[in-house]
């Protein structure tokens, strides 16, 4: 994606994702709260807003309470960063400062540390004269403080100091202290809270959420998040109303005339297809002949495949005669391997509107949905991606083709999600017994953009790919699994057609 520009009253943070959220960085001159548990990447963000400055060309403080100097290099290190051009200061404890006889006299400890405290702080920053500063962490100060009032009175003495210097400042904090205190909330002109959550299986899934900022237009919710080696990652949520354009519509030819019958002509563009059926019906090779036409016809596509893996994927369609592999060396495919216990669904959201903004891709396929709801810590959640997800996709002029596999082979079958109603088109596949052999047949069920063919099609799938047959008007209950022919003639697919 491309870094948001932003203007020179606002100060960027150095994560891209971040920025988007909060329409540009932080505004300059004001302080703002980032709070999480250990471990959700405040010290991570806070060293990637203090490198964005020193680019900038700003004086760049990282005072800690915490941590140790050597920890925060060190920590950085691991991202494959430099300290070198930002000042750290590593605040002594405040009781090394004091005493024997002071620590043992009637004075509270606290009073007198928590002075020395804000005096140190006050001191290095009259020296650097920073434009942006990290103060790590306000549990130190919290603690100190013992009370509320207290508490509240230095995090305002605080804020009118840098004030003073028009210095844009990040405060972090760890929430190991009283839960309910909200005192820097109502202070601070932004706050940004990061959260970890722990799944049954997989990796753990962060986000983020900006709950509160002053006088500026900001994405609320939750968004995803990730740490990798290089930082913090944010993947705004997608609002697929934000992003439109135009394109001419018309129809998309599957290559095979048969199908293309079924489908009233081809598929549209800008549109969504569905294509359900139980395991083993021949689904991935179902989209992927869209695929194979699009390339024909000069254009991009992109999978995205969650269940499969990619060699066996890759050996199946060779021996039915599509080389993907070469479609990819071409530069004209482009095939990720999706890992739903390691991906959150804002990361790959992301990562499919990146395939389509940068390389132009107009065929894009998910296999499957299945997969893609593993992701999920809830169905609902998905639809609700999925709608982004499809909306977004069609206001681009992309074609794009899912899958769902079903549970059960004949009868009585099911999907575990029901995404109907969100595609444009739906493609039915199904078993059925006839002439002692298990045979498939295939059937549109809906096309929004038009009329489509009501007729049932036996279809083969052999090393010549997938081969359609005619209507079959000869037998009932295909759909059941059991059909009665009650029809003159053999409407069926021959042995020979393989």
């Amino acid at each position: 994606m491309s870094s948001f520009q932003a203007p020179s009253d606002i100060a960027k943070t150095g994560i891209w994702g971040l920025d988007d959220i909060l329409s540009g960085g932080f505004s300059r001159g004001h302080v703002f709260l980032i709070e999480g548990a250990p471990g959700t990447g405040k010290t991570t963000m806070a060293l990637q807003f203090l490198r964005e400055g020193m680019r900038a060309g700003e004086k760049c403080l990282y005072i800690t309470l915490s941590e140790t100097e050597r920890e925060l290099r060190g920590g950085a290190a691991s991202h494959g960063w430099s300290l070198d051009g930002i000042d750290i200061f590593e605040l002594l404890p405040p009781e090394s400062l004091l005493d024997s006889e002071q620590q043992q006299s009637l004075l509270y400890s606290s009073d007198l540390e928590l002075g020395e405290t804000t005096k140190q702080i006050f001191e290095v920053v009259e020296r650097a004269r920073p434009s942006r500063v990290v103060l790590d962490s306000l549990s130190e100060i919290r603690l100190l403080a013992q009370s509320s009032l207290r508490y509240r009175r230095q995090i305002l003495a605080i804020k009118h100091y840098f004030a003073k210097f028009n210095t844009t400042v990040m405060l972090l904090d760890d929430l190991t202290a009283e839960l309910a205190d909200k005192t820097v909330h109502s202070i601070a002109h932004g706050v940004v809270r990061l959260e970890e959550l722990a799944p049954a299986y997989g990796a753990e899934r962060r986000r983020v959420r900006v709950t509160k900022y002053r006088g500026a237009k900001f994405r609320g919710g939750y968004h995803d998040a990730t740490i990798t080696t290089g930082g913090v990652n944010v993947f705004p949520r997608l609002v697929a109303s934000e992003h439109r354009k135009g394109f001419q519509r018309g129809q998309l030819s599957s290559g095979i005339v048969e199908l293309d019958q079924l489908l009233g002509g081809g598929i549209d563009k800008g549109s969504s297809t569905l294509v359900l059926g139980p395991a083993g019906t021949g689904k991935s090779l179902a989209v992927i002949v869209f695929v194979v036409a699009a390339i024909a016809r000069g254009e991009k596509a992109a999978m995205f495949v969650f269940d499969e893996e990619l060699g066996l994927l890759y050996a199946r369609m060779k021996e039915m005669g599509i080389d993907l592999e070469e479609m990819q060396r071409t530069g004209n495919l482009f095939v990720e391997q999706v890992d739903a216990a390691e991906l959150s669904p804002g990361e790959f959201a992301h990562r499919v509107r990146r395939r389509v903004d940068e390389d132009a891709i107009k065929t894009v396929v998910i296999d499957s949905l299945n997969g893609y709801q593993a992701a999920m810590p809830e169905e609902n959640s998905l639809i609700l991606h999925m709608h982004e997800l499809l909306q977004y996709l069609n206001r681009q002029g992309a074609a794009t083709f899912m899958t769902v596999a079903q549970h059960g082979l004949v009868g009585d079958i099911k999907a575990p999600i029901d995404v109907t109603y969100l595609a444009d088109s739906v493609i039915l596949l199904r078993y059925f017994e006839a002439m002692g052999k298990v045979r498939r047949a295939m059937s549109v069920i809906k096309k929004r953009s038009g009329t489509h063919e009501n007729t049932i099609r036996e279809y083969r799938i052999s090393h010549r790919g997938l081969t359609i047959g005619a209507p079959l008007d000869g037998f009932q209950g295909v759909l059941r699994g059991v059909p009665i022919y009650v029809g003159e003639g053999q409407p069926l697919l021959q042995e020979g057609l393989e």
